[in-house]
This record gives structure tokens, C-alpha cells and sequence, in this order.
């Protein structure tokens, strides 16, 4: 009686039926060792939180941020993309800081598309990007990512029906959750795509500074001319090991950004300035800290790779993000070989199809563990398809 029609509508999430059963196998004593949630266990930068602390106790830091984020966390970003990408932008107009780059990601939609508008969402790809669209009133269509393009967009398999009605296309490299990544001539494509069509381009880069072997991901920034098109969404949230703190940004098309900055105004007063400051000092650092957890990541993917390689999973070695999408033996679809590596090996991953009906034949494994947490997994997950599970 009290609740929407759109809340009603959205598909059941997936994520909280594992949680569920792994708070009862924990109960039973079972040793659940969790691999689907994407959220780095490693610690936020001591300098980071020695500024938190110090910027806390400012009673001038208590009082409502203005509504575009602080002006200082605004520069700071904009540092941040003259220093990493060699992108000049306006604190003023081209930065808007968020809650959390998932909070700006849905409420821009909502601040951009009417009912019935059509919106370009990658399969597989960050589920957060349906869900948004549809609680907007607006019409989700896949754009088929497919792993012998190496996930890379395939502008000529969008139809002309789509070229001409849809508002919105999104994009996120490195790629959640396929750990797919890109060059710049990707993004040149995606811009020349986007103004043939007038369809507004939203790259979501949570992943960017978690990189390996010398790849450095690229900005859609760095496009000439891009930001006539495109905004670009990030966060602190993975590369700074700033989760709980909810702080991100977006950057890039003035007009995107005003719009998503009078929706905000309207619901929320910005993060709480001590953050925001915070964050600003982690942004006009030397990044040393990043790099250091990226190549412990690099050596937690290594090790995971090296072992489901051996279990004789097909997978690739990627070069950025906290995942890696091993596709899966035959024998049983995505959520079965879930389900049942949970019941019989304790292991939680995520089926493939979470993120569209492309990720089918595969799971996505967070590489949020420890090395001997990793080895154990593999220990279990060997013996697991050892025992003829697949073809049963």
C-alpha cells in the first residue's frame, strides 16, 4: 500500500541472498570466505586519516559544505586531472564533488532523462546503471560487450533505432566487473559516437588508479573536445581505500553537471567538509599510497590467476580494477556454480548474470582477501571441480 510501483519493480538483488546464507553457514561454523563485494579490505592512507582527524576538530568544518562541495576539494580535483591526465577543468563549473560516485551516478540520471527516455548501458556492466534508469521512469538498453572484442564497445552493432532515441551511453574502464580496460583510441571513438548521435557520454572511472604492469588508464577527458559530450565519474572509494567515507566527483560537460547540481541541491547539502578536505589532501598527493596498493593487488590477482589457470578455468590476466572474471567450466549456469561453490566450498562469488545476460558462463571473484586467504580459496576451489560438480 505504501510503497511505489518502481520500488516494487526492481528485480530482486542478488547480493543480499548470499549475504543472508553466508550469516547462516557462519552461524553453523562454516569458514565463509567472502569474494563478492567490491570493497577494498586494505586500510585508508594514515596521512589521510591524520588529516581527517585534524580537520575534525575545526568548529568551522561543522557547518553545511556549499552545495557544489567545497572549493578546495573542487581544486584538488581539478589538480588531480591537470597532474595524473594533463585535463584542465573549471573548479567552478566542470567539477562537482558527490557522496560517492554511485550516488552521482543515479541521481544524474534522474537530472537528465525524462520518462520513456532510452538509455545505453554496457552488459555486462555495474548493475547500479539499470537499476538508476529504471527507478527514473526511463528504458534500459543493453550494448553488448563481448569478451572476443575484449570487451571493447562495438559502435557498429548499436542500432539506428538506438542511435536516434537514446539520451544517455555508459561506459566504465577499467571494467566492472569484466576487469576489461582500454587506450585512449577507445574513447576517441566513443566521443566521435557520442556527437554523431547527440547522445551524452558518462565514463564511471571508480577503477582508474587501481592499474598494474605499467598501464595507466586513460580519462575520456583526454579526448579533444570531449567535454562537449562526455562527463567522467570518480571516486577515492578504491583507490584511496575510501569506502565508508562516500566521496567522489564528476567532471566534465558543464551542462550535465549543472543540471546534476540543481538535483543535488534539492536533496542534499554535500559531504561534511572535514571529509571533503580530507580527500583533497589525498588527491594533491603524491599518489605514492596507490601505488603500493595497486601492486598488492597486482600480486593478490597473480596468485588468484596462476591458481584458477591451473583449476583450468579460461580467464584473462587483467590490468586494472580488484577483479578478475574467470569463465566458468561447462555444466551449470552462473548462479548454480554459485551457489554451489558457496554450499560446498564456502566461497561467495558473483554469477555473471548479476550484470547482465551477457555474463552468463561466467562469475565475477573480488580480489578483497589476503594472499593466504587467496591460496586457501584455490585449495577449496581445485577440490571442488575435482569432484566432477560440473558435469553432474
Amino acid at each position: 500500500m505504501y510503497v511505489s510501483n518502481k520500488v516494487k519493480d526492481l528485480p530482486p538483488y542478488l547480493f543480499s541472498k548470499f549475504q543472508k546464507r553466508k550469516e547462516e553457514l557462519m552461524a553453523q561454523g562454516v569458514d565463509v570466505i567472502d569474494l563478492g563485494i567490491g570493497a577494498p579490505d586494505l586500510p585508508t592512507p594514515k596521512f589521510i586519516i591524520d588529516k581527517l582527524c585534524e580537520e575534525v576538530q575545526s568548529p568551522s568544518n561543522h557547518r553545511y559544505s556549499p552545495y557544489d562541495g567545497s572549493r578546495e576539494f573542487r581544486e584538488a580535483v581539478a589538480y588531480f586531472y591537470k597532474n595524473h591526465y594533463g585535463v584542465e577543468l573549471d573548479p567552478d563549473t566542470e567539477v562537482l564533488a558527490l557522496i560517492g560516485s554511485k550516488e552521482g551516478i543515479a541521481n544524474l540520471i534522474h537530472a537528465t532523462i525524462n520518462p520513456g527516455d532510452k538509455v545505453l548501458i554496457p552488459d555486462p556492466g555495474y548493475p547500479v546503471y539499470q537499476t538508476a534508469v529504471h527507478l527514473a521512469g526511463g528504458n534500459s538498453t543493453y550494448f553488448p560487450l563481448d569478451a572476443e572484442n575484449n570487451y571493447v564497445p562495438m559502435f557498429d552493432h548499436v542500432s539506428e533505432e538506438d542511435k536516434q532515441e537514446a539520451k544517455l551511453m555508459f561506459l566504465n574502464y577499467p571494467g566492472n566487473p569484466t576487469a576489461a580496460t582500454v587506450e585512449l583510441d577507445t574513447f576517441m571513438e566513443t566521443i566521435t559516437f557520442g556527437k554523431n548521435n547527440n547522445i551524452a557520454i558518462i565514463h564511471d572511472a571508480a577503477y582508474d588508479l587501481v592499474t598494474f604492469d605499467g598501464y595507466k588508464s586513460p580519462s575520456v577527458l583526454q579526448v579533444p573536445h570531449a567535454k562537449e559530450v562526455a562527463v567522467e565519474f570518480g571516486s577515492l572509494s578504491k583507490s584511496f581505500n575510501m569506502t565508508g567515507w562516500r566521496i567522489g566527483y564528476v567532471v566534465g560537460n558543464k551542462e550535465l553537471i549543472k543540471a546534476l547540481h540543481t538535483y543535488k541541491s534539492n536533496i542534499d547539502t554535500s559531504q561534511f567538509l572535514a571529509i571533503q578536505k580530507a580527500a583533497a589532501h589525498a588527491l594533491t598527493s603524491d599518489l605514492a599510497d596507490v601505488r603500493k596498493h595497486s601492486d598488492i593487488f597486482k600480486k593478490r590477482m597473480e596468485r588468484m590467476y596462476q591458481g584458477l589457470t591451473e583449476a583450468g578455468f579460461k580467464v584473462e590476466k587483467p590490468r586494472g580494477s580488484i577483479f578478475i572474471w574467470p569463465k566458468i567450466p561447462p555444466g551449470l549456469t552462473s548462479a548454480e556454480f554459485a551457489e554451489r561453490l558457496l554450499e560446498e566450498a564456502g566461497i561467495i562469488v558473483t554469477p555473471g548474470t548479476a550484470f547482465g545476460p551477457s555474463g552468463e558462463g561466467y562469475i565475477r571473484i573480488s580480489l578483497s582477501v589476503q594472499l593466504e586467504r587467496i591460496d586457501e580459496v584455490i585449495k577449496r576451489i581445485k577440490e571442488f571441480t575435482s569432484k566432477d560438480v560440473i558435469s553432474s
